[in-house]
């Protein structure tokens, strides 16, 4: 039964569609109480959940305990384009036509298990993302020049141990198996041999574009907890960068008919991460945490990809390049916990996500702000099972980026505004 709970857990997480939940396209939506408390969950007692949150706190787990999580977020947007070939009286750029992102509804999906050894190891597995997105846009807009849909669904396995060195003191070290599919699709205008009854001439062919691939990919992380006392606890989380070289399909469709293909090749970096939190308990019943989250998105410096064998000889160009530059930024989350009874508890939180995308590196694959998110929930627990469920509202700040006519996108710049993410939550666990 164990295994079969843990299998069709991993399969749900592989196959959900997945959306950006947080800072850049980073998810923290692990688990519905992680949900309700803005994420701020590093030190929850008896949760399987920690192997994501804090795995140095699995050693709170007592005995053997499985948990599958649900979240669904719906992101929406409005966006505005500037043309960069009009401009008034005054030399002010003339607004070009609204767009708006298309409402691609997602799951992050997460299962986790944790088993105690004895008194002073405990094992832990979790299958959950990490990072994912899913934007899409009108097709006959100017966004669709640099973007009309990009998704990337991500999936982490991360195998995990545990130790309990005494009252005060865990750790955890575990591994991660990062699994990443790439889709990628835009309009493009491409130079391709047009035979004549005189001549062959090169002409402008208008056509879309699709990048494919899928990759896997290792890294690791660690984490510690110490508790001052019964009712003060830090604790801190690093997560590794994680380099895919990714390998994928390039196919374009010209508008007058017909397909060209090719091999594409690429690089992808995400980014490591370090997490700090503080847990204070007032009494028995009610509990504050305090998180900081920073993520190195500099290593999000660009998007280049390399193309090779083309069906097409002289069409294709060898590279398609796209500089990002991100910042590295911060994510606050502050949560509390209120236990009404041993069986009933509500929880509330808070999160700010500061911005990291510049105005020379914001595209329509990401084009998000700085993000606010307010959330509740609620929790039932007996002596076997436990079902929380969370509400949450994120509030995605406006967004100025740059286009590049050079590299064929059809507006000098964009707006991002109006944007925010419902999300519901639902979390079942289990002990055996």
């Amino acid at each position: 039964m164990n295994k079969n709970f843990l299998a069709l857990g991993l399969a749900a997480a592989l196959l959900a569609p997945q959306v950006a939940g947080a800072e850049g396209f980073a998810i923290n939506e692990w688990s519905a109480e992680g949900v309700a408390m803005g994420g701020a969950r590093m030190f929850a007692e008896d949760d399987a959940a920690n192997v994501a949150y804090n795995p140095a706190s699995i050693t709170k787990v007592k005995g053997e305990v499985m948990k599958s999580s649900y979240t669904y977020l719906s992101p929406h947007g409005n966006y505005k384009l500037y043309d960069y070939k009009l401009y008034d009286s005054n030399n002010d750029e003339i607004k070009g036509e609204p767009t708006h992102n298309k409402v691609h509804a997602g799951w992050a999906v997460g299962t986790y298990y944790v088993r105690q050894i004895n008194d002073k190891e405990w094992f832990g597995i979790g299958a959950f993302p990490r990072f994912a997105m899913v934007s899409e846009f009108e097709r006959e807009s100017k966004a669709s020049s640099n973007a009309f849909f990009s998704k990337l669904n991500g999936v982490s396995v991360t195998p995990t141990y545990a130790h309990k060195f005494d009252k005060k003191w865990s750790a955890a070290v575990g591994a991660e198996i990062n699994y990443v599919g790439l889709e990628l699709q835009k309009n493009l205008q491409m130079k391709m041999p047009v035979e004549t009854p005189v001549e062959t001439k090169i002409a402008t062919i208008d056509g879309t574009t699709q990048i494919e691939g899928e990759s896997y990919a290792l890294g690791w992380n660690a984490a510690a907890s110490y508790a001052f006392d019964d009712k003060n606890e830090i604790g801190v989380v690093y997560r590794s960068r994680i380099t895919h070289s990714l390998e994928a399909d390039f196919k374009m469709y010209p508008a007058s008919g017909g397909k060209i293909t090719a091999d594409a090749y690429g690089v992808v970096t995400l980014p490591d991460s370090w997490d700090i939190g503080y847990n204070h308990k007032f009494d028995k019943k009610t509990r504050l945490e305090l998180k900081a989250t920073r993520t190195n998105w500099s290593t999000y410096d660009a998007l280049n990809i390399s193309l090779s064998n083309p069906s097409v000889p002289g069409v294709l160009p060898s590279n398609v390049d796209s500089a990002k530059n991100w910042s590295n930024g911060w994510r606050y989350a502050i949560g509390l916990e209120h236990n009404f009874s041993d069986k009933y508890a509500a929880m509330a939180g808070f999160a700010f996500d500061e911005a990291s995308i510049p105005y020379n590196g914001g595209d329509f694959m990401v084009p998000t702000g700085l993000r606010r998110t307010y959330s509740i929930g609620a929790r039932y627990n007996d002596k076997k099972q436990t079902v929380a469920v969370a509400l949450g509202w994120m509030d995605v700040g406006t967004l100025d980026f740059e286009g590049h006519p050079e590299k064929g996108d059809a507006y000098s710049s964009a707006h991002a505004y109006d944007s925010f993410t419902k999300i519901a939550s639902i979390s079942y666990q289990r002990k055996f």
